[in-house]
Parts: structure tokens; sequence; C-alpha cells
């Protein structure tokens, strides 16, 4: 009986001291960035504290872990501790999942493959790791156009199609509180596609996609330069920069001059003002539209205007020519 109160004796001499060692702190003399990764044991998070500087005693941080009942719930991520530290707070840090956050922003109007090549450059994931997260994702499915533009949170270590489902779940959850619109969901993004081509105003957005809806309804093609830009990269895997005559007598799947109707797929990633755009034309009967030569557009509902517009613009492109 003796021996068994001594030995509780002890133990609660050795928890009392342990826990007020845990307060001490441990004063850093810069920074100290580590990597959890997901599955780490408690014993290997104690060891790369340790070995970082973090805390003096692995052995202390497993068992304020276990009698915390913190072993099991540490998670994963990119941590940085600065100044003082004690263990306490490591653990606190640690279970809460208080870690670095990271972030990337996905410009509106990419295609998929240059969406890639930005999160290769962006991220320390290499581009064949994202180009084989994509296509395990995509499954064979078409998806340009289904991926959400927008500035995206992550936490490290970064998990590729983790990020990637996240931007089209974005995408498809937009697309559905957008939903009934005047075109079923797949035709919407084909729509939006071309609004993020054509302007790059918001206010000129829902006119572009009007000229699209009007001309739809009245069986004329629809005429759009980026529509042909796009089958020319998707046939030919390239664009020279330079439209020419030759490129629009082109005859693929999406170029608008030689063929009537829409695309058979997105020519981008449109963003949230261009999808907003697509279901929500404006309410004008505008047919045509030129640049005005200040960034924007000017926009007609006959042909006969329209020509004036063309003919002031090529103007503006003369005197630009002569200066």
């Amino acid at each position: 009986m003796q021996l068994k109160q001594m030995a509780l004796i002890l133990g609660a001499v050795v928890l009392a001291f342990m826990a007020q060692q845990a307060w001490l702190d441990v004063r850093l003399t810069q920074p100290v960035e580590l990597v959890v990764s997901k599955g780490m044991s408690s014993v290997e998070i104690s060891r790369m504290l340790r070995e970082k500087g973090v805390i003096r005693s692995a052995f202390e941080f497993r068992v304020l872990a276990r009698i915390s009942d913190s072993a099991g719930r540490l998670q994963s991520g990119q941590y940085r501790f600065e100044r003082a530290v004690d263990l306490w707070d490591v653990l606190r840090r640690l279970r809460q999942g208080d870690v670095v956050l990271h972030y990337i922003t996905v410009p509106e109007g990419l295609r998929t493959d240059e969406i890639l090549s930005l999160l290769g450059a962006g991220t320390d994931i290499s581009l064949n790791f994202w180009q084989e997260a994509f296509q395990e994702m995509a499954g064979g499915e078409e998806m340009e156009g289904r991926l959400l533009p927008e500035t995206y949170t992550y936490r490290m270590p970064l998990q590729p199609k983790g990020l990637l489902e996240q931007m089209r779940q974005a995408n498809k959850t937009l697309v559905s509180k957008l939903a009934p619109a005047w075109l079923p969901a797949d035709q919407l993004l084909v729509v939006a596609s071309i609004v993020e081509k054509e302007t790059s105003k918001d206010e000129e957005r829902p006119l572009v996609a009007a000229v699209i809806r009007n001309r739809l309804q009245r069986h004329m093609a629809l005429q759009m330069d980026p529509t042909v830009i796009y089958g020319l990269w998707r046939v030919d895997g390239r664009f020279s920069g330079n439209l020419r005559k030759a490129d629009m007598q082109r005859d693929t799947p999406w170029n608008t001059y030689m063929r009537k109707g829409l695309p058979p797929t997105p020519i981008c990633h449109p963003g949230v003002a261009s999808l907003q755009a697509a279901a929500y034309p404006a309410n004008v009967d505008y047919l045509y539209f030129v640049a005005d030569g200040e960034g924007g557009h000017v926009f007609a509902s006959s042909l006969e205007e329209h020509h004036k517009n063309v003919r002031k613009w090529l103007a503006i492109e003369r005197r630009r020519k002569v200066r």
C-alpha cells in the first residue's frame, strides 16, 4: 500500500514538474517554419519540433499530448513559430490547426493549360503533378470552362486534386444558383466564356451576352473572333497572335464565322461577372459591336449603324499608325 502511495505521489510530483516546465518559454532567435504532414504520429511530430528547436523535450510534449487527449488530434499543415513559445502554446496551435494560410489567384479568361501552368509556377507543386491531378479529376470529361477563377486559400502540404476540386465545385455552385436561365448550364458556360474573352468591362458584359442571345435567336452566325482563336489553338496547339483572313476561313468546330450556333465547348474559364451576365443578358436589341478606341466597345442594332461604327474604328486605327 505504501509503495502504491509513493508511486502515486511521485507520479503527481513528476506531472506537476512537467506542467510547470510546459509553461517555460523557448526563446527563438528567428522564426521557425515546419510542415506537419498528414498521418504523422505525435512521436514524429514531437521529434521534428525538438529538432527545429521549438520545444525542449520531445518526451514532455508527448506526455502532455496524451494527458490532454491531444495526441490523435494534431492537425497537418504548415506552422510558423516566432519569438517565445511554450509547450502548451505549441500543443494548442497544433490541435486547433493554427496553420500558415497560402493564397493563389486564378485570373478570369484562362484556358485549362494556362491555369495549370499558373498553379505550377505559383506553388511548390510542379506542373506535371498538376496535370496528373487534373486528368484524374476530369476522368475524360470535357473540363474547359468548369473551374471558377478566384482567389483560393490553401494549407500545406498542398493537395493538387483537392484545390482543383474546390475550383470545380465553386463553378458548379455558382452555375446552379444562376439556374434556371435562358440556356442549359453547359451552354451557359460557353456563352460566359465568350463574354469573358470579348470584354473586360463589367458594364459591357450583359450587352455582349445580349448580342450573343439575339444572334442565336435569329439564327445568325455569332462571328466572334475569340472563338476562332481558341479553335486554332485547340486544333494546332498554337496561335500566331495575329488573326488573319485565312484563320477566319479555317473551319474548326469553334469557328463561329464558319458555323452557326455555339461552339461545342467553352473557350476559357469565365469568372463570376461573365457567368452572371451570360445568365441575365441586358434587355437590348443589339446585334453587333466593335471596339471604340478607348478600351471598350460601341454597340449597334442595325448593320448600317454597325458599319458606321466600324468606319470610326478604322479611322482611329489609321490615326494611331500615323503617330
